[in-house]
């Protein structure tokens, strides 16, 4: 991550309109000019964008075993980004070895500031923005990646193909002129009103392309009296961290 980046990103956040008692953190990278930068610190719990992570540590596990997944692992999978489908994530997550697993694998990562929920509870995981990058890291780019180029498509394809009432986030700060036709967002949402505090968890993480540019964004909240208001909150801190991403200067 660069200072400047953090500075800039910091002066574009400056105009997002943060409710008093929320807290964000965004994390963007643009992998071509390995550039990046991060605003606000802390861990989060991850709500549903964990279900990246357990796919990612799945299809690790299976490359470790020398296998493909399987049927039910891929009709499960399809059905844990897609649909963002709980039963599907439980699964997976004990397929995994839950949080044992899981921690596991984000070493070989190189994530840093995660920590797998507790027993059954995947969402509770907790993570940072700049760990949620990296993990984006693994899974769209080639260089320093553990995954290989099978299991990164995979996971690119299926972040491609989002539930129509699911595609909010930081698909907002796509500019809708992808390169050769391809597609301008890869995402994975995450929301969870905490029984606690009755406040919304509400997270967004994925790939955006913009003016022809890719940026890696990562989008984690906390607070938020409604899921509408945490929406609204990721995809105005998505549209900062991209205008940081495509700026030369980063």
């Amino acid at each position: 991550m660069h200072i400047h980046g953090d500075a800039r990103l910091a002066a574009a956040m400056a105009s997002v309109a943060v409710p008093d008692g929320v807290e964000v953190s965004v994390a963007v990278l643009d992998p071509d000019l390995g550039a990046g930068a991060r605003y606000g610190t802390g861990a989060f719990d991850t709500a549903s964008i964990v279900k990246v992570d357990i796919l990612a540590a799945l299809l690790l596990r299976a490359q470790d075993a020398g296998r493909s997944l399987t049927a039910s692992e891929r009709s499960r999978a399809t059905a844990m980004i897609e649909d963002s489908d709980n039963d599907s994530a439980s699964a997976l997550w004990r397929a995994i070895g839950t949080a044992d697993g899981l921690d596991a694998a984000n070493e070989r990562f190189g994530l840093t500031g995660t920590a797998g929920g507790e027993g059954p509870l995947w969402g509770l995981t907790r993570t940072t923005a700049a760990d949620q990058v990296g993990l984006l890291r693994q899974v769209f780019v080639a260089d320093g990646s553990v995954l290989n180029e099978a299991s990164r498509a995979y996971v690119r394809g299926l972040m491609e193909r989002i539930a129509d009432g699911q595609r909010w986030g930081v698909s907002a700060a796509a500019d809708g002129t992808g390169g050769a036709g391809g597609p301008v967002w890869a995402l994975k949402n995450g929301w969870l009103r905490r029984s606690t505090t009755g406040l919304w968890v509400v997270n967004s993480i994925g790939r955006v392309e913009t003016g022809g540019r890719g940026c890696l964004v990562a989008v984690v909240s906390r607070g938020s009296g409604t899921r509408a208001e945490g929406i609204a909150l990721t995809e105005a801190a998505a549209r900062a961290a991209v205008s940081v991403c495509t700026d030369d200067a980063v």
